[in-house]
């Protein structure tokens, strides 16, 4: 499993890369600007991220237009969000507004911060990125 961790704080993306580097490489980047290039150049290079944790509050561009953009890019290459990346946002806000916010904008999960292993590894199953 490929995984984009898209994290300002750098407790938070320690953590992540933690959690996940027993399932596959992983790479990190600080702001959502960022993550939407490392997403679109994976697509390009025909080695997509099988996942991507994006949170919310970020300088540059925040997570909710990063995943916009995420989606839009891979509808243009003719990827729908079901057969894209797996996207995880990750965020201390709680308030439905962003919940229903990220899923009108085709995230496949919500998980607040601070992040849960069991939660995350539940997550991954359900999204069959691991069993």
């Amino acid at each position: 499993m490929k995984t984009l961790i898209v994290e300002d704080d750098f407790t938070c993306r320690l953590l992540l890369q933690c959690l996940l580097e027993a399932y596959g490489p992983s790479h990190a980047v600080t702001n959502g600007k960022e993550a939407v290039e490392a997403a679109q150049a994976a697509l390009d290079e025909g080695e997509p991220y099988d996942l991507i944790c994006l949170d919310i509050l970020m300088p540059e561009m925040d997570g909710q237009q990063a995943l916009r953009k995420i989606r839009n890019y891979e509808k243009t290459q003719g990827i729908y969000s079901e057969d894209g990346a797996k996207i995880v946002m990750t965020t201390s806000l709680k308030d439905m507004r962003n919940a229903s916010s990220a899923y009108y904008g085709l995230c496949d999960a919500y998980l607040t911060k601070p992040i849960d292993r069991k939660q995350l590894i539940e997550e991954l199953r359900k999204l069959k990125l691991t069993q």
